[in-house]
């Protein structure tokens, strides 16, 4: 199965990237079909085959989440942005349940608290005080 994906080059603290057709099991690296573009992160700067990279997605090829928002960002190709990155589920039921446990300290908190206030009585109104 061919994927359109990045593939990193440039130095440690100044990346850049190639846009690449390979195998999807192949290292992006080292081996690739075709270099297809390239991105630059740091300026947003897109260089890339249009027709190149619409002749590999009629023949079957798949596109990453990046390069795929990067195209539809970029009017390279019509559709919707994709989520990158997902949470698994474990660490989502963590997350609820460490959001319930915050929510229960804050009720049984502001419980204490109101038991431990004294409870002030008002005053009536006499005709007295109403001058």
């Amino acid at each position: 199965m061919l994927t359109i994906r990045l593939s990193q080059v440039g130095k440690k603290n100044k990346k850049m990237f190639r846009l690449i057709v390979s195998e999807k099991t192949k290292d992006p690296v080292g081996d690739f079909l075709e270099i297809l573009g390239s991105y630059n992160p740091h300026s947003k700067d897109l260089q890339i085959k249009a027709d190149r990279v619409k002749h590999w997605i009629k023949n079957g090829a798949e596109l990453s989440p990046t390069v795929n928002n990067l195209l539809v960002e970029k009017k390279i190709i019509a559709g919707k942005k994709l989520a990158i990155s997902s949470i698994s589920q474990k660490r989502t039921e963590k997350i609820g349940k460490k959001q319930e446990e915050a929510k229960k300290a804050v009720a049984d908190k502001a419980t204490e608290e109101a038991k431990a206030a004294p409870v002030e009585e008002i005053p009536a109104k006499t005709e007295e005080t109403a001058v």
